[in-house]
């Protein structure tokens, strides 16, 4: 190819990426450019961090391509979204179980089954290329990835039961196990003496750079808005104590990561278990995101299901976690959705900066294969959805019969391919935001 035609090459993909951020982020751009400029300064830093910020130009690519693999209705599934190396952690769930599991559901929507696994392989692929492994151990950690999947796959169509995997405190190892300890030994008043200050015996939000007193009429919007997302929380996980959920303070929130840069949010704080101090309880109320892959998939059936994009977001985690967060909720304020979500102490992500070596990260990613199979094929109780209504696990498996270890093959190809896409898109960017092109100035 000669230098004139691998510029044009070049322009063109510039363009594409220029284009696709802007149709994805202009409304928010305009309403928080500070934030949109933080966000992007971020991402500019490697390539993995691009990846995490353009979950849009991910489904752009793969929305345009044939898939052969998805069929038998797993081609119509809840899918997580944005399913990369770092969406994994621990939480509290609804047993009061400290879990290690899938997280972050904000562009959960419908979709291929293997759109996960693509964004998750090429995710992997760009993350074990920065800790400089060759492509053999790349392709490996990909194909270990994808064949724990599928035997996790077998075993829930094989099985009546579809919440009897979990990794706990009881049953993890290595690093996954260490994610698990750490937060064991957090603190909810420790969490609370961060955040909050003591005034007149009772407690209230702190005053920093990343949160603001609201005026009379936005807090009464907010305190309207909170008495709604009550009532979405399943009877099954309401809090029957009197004093749980009564309102102690509230403010606006900024300061989010990548995925979540120019959203409004709020702060609220609710008294707890009782009126110990020590156990209050700090939720988000935090704008939901329009999800990546509804920018390039038929919208119609799910515009009119839901009445917003907070309520897709909680019933998709539902569909997609099994026994999920008691507080997790949604509401609106001006017509625009909310998730409604406790603040957690008890949430540590998977530490991949010491998980270096093959073997490490051979046992970790078998684990998190695993774990994406259970997001497919489990749910929640209390996920009262009908848009996907059939055994998602044998859906899987009839659209893989026979051809399993073609596709094993198929996405160590496709994600070592998307990375090296991905790296090159990352120095295009990296200019482009330089220049000003991508809807915001550098400086």
């Amino acid at each position: 190819m000669t230098s004139d035609a691998k510029h044009h090459e070049h322009g063109d993909r510039t363009s594409v990426i220029v284009e696709v951020l802007r149709d994805a982020f202009a409304p928010l751009m305009r309403a928080d450019p500070a934030a949109f400029r933080a966000k992007y300064r971020k991402m500019a830093r490697d390539p993995h961090a691009f990846y995490r910020g353009t979950a849009c130009l991910f489904y752009r690519d793969v929305t345009a391509e044939t898939d052969d693999w998805s069929r038998h209705g797993a081609e119509r599934i809840w899918i997580h979204g944005d399913l990369h190396v770092e969406n994994f952690g621990t939480y509290l769930n609804s047993d009061g179980r400290l879990v290690f599991d899938v997280n972050d559901f904000d562009e959960a929507y419908l979709g291929r089954f293997t759109w996960d696994l693509q964004r998750f392989a090429a995710s992997l692929a760009l993350l074990a290329w920065q800790k400089a492994l060759p492509e053999e151990a790349i392709r490996k950690l990909i194909a270990r990835y994808a064949r724990s999947y599928l035997s996790q796959v077998n075993h829930y169509v094989e099985s009546d039961c579809d919440d009897d995997f979990e990794l706990t405190l009881d049953s993890a190892g290595g690093p996954v196990l260490v994610a698990l300890e750490e937060a064991r030994s957090m603190r909810r008043a420790d969490l609370l003496d961060e955040m909050t200050v003591m005034t007149k015996g009772v407690r209230r939000f702190s005053e920093d750079a990343s949160v603001r007193r609201l005026g009379r009429d936005e807090r009464a919007k907010v305190v309207a808005a909170f008495e709604h997302y009550l009532e979405t929380i399943p009877q099954s996980k309401r809090f029957d104590r009197a004093l749980f959920y009564e309102l102690r303070d509230v403010v606006g929130k900024s300061g989010f990561g990548i995925g979540s840069a120019g959203l409004p949010a709020y702060n609220v704080l609710v008294e707890g278990y009782s009126q110990a101090l020590d156990n209050d309880v700090v939720l988000s109320m935090k704008q939901a995101n329009v999800p990546a892959v509804s920018r390039f998939v038929d919208t119609a059936e799910v515009d009119a299901y839901f009445e917003h994009e907070g309520q897709r977001t909680v019933v998709s985690q539902r569909a997609l976690q099994v026994h999920t967060d008691p507080l997790l909720g949604h509401t609106s304020i001006d017509g625009v959705g909310y998730v409604v979500a406790e603040v957690s102490p008890y949430e540590v992500d998977l530490d991949w900066d010491e998980i270096n070596e093959p073997d490490q990260m051979r046992a970790v990613v078998e684990l998190l294969g695993r774990a994406t199979a259970k997001i497919h094929c489990a749910s929640d109780e209390d996920s009262q959805q009908d848009l996907v209504d059939f055994q998602v696990e044998e859906a899987i498996a009839r659209s893989l019969e026979g051809r399993r270890k073609d596709y094993v093959g198929w996405l160590c190809d496709w994600g070592i391919a998307y990375a090296a896409q991905v790296r090159a898109d990352h120095a295009l960017f990296v200019d482009a935001f330089r220049e000003g092109r991508v809807g915001i100035a550098a400086t």
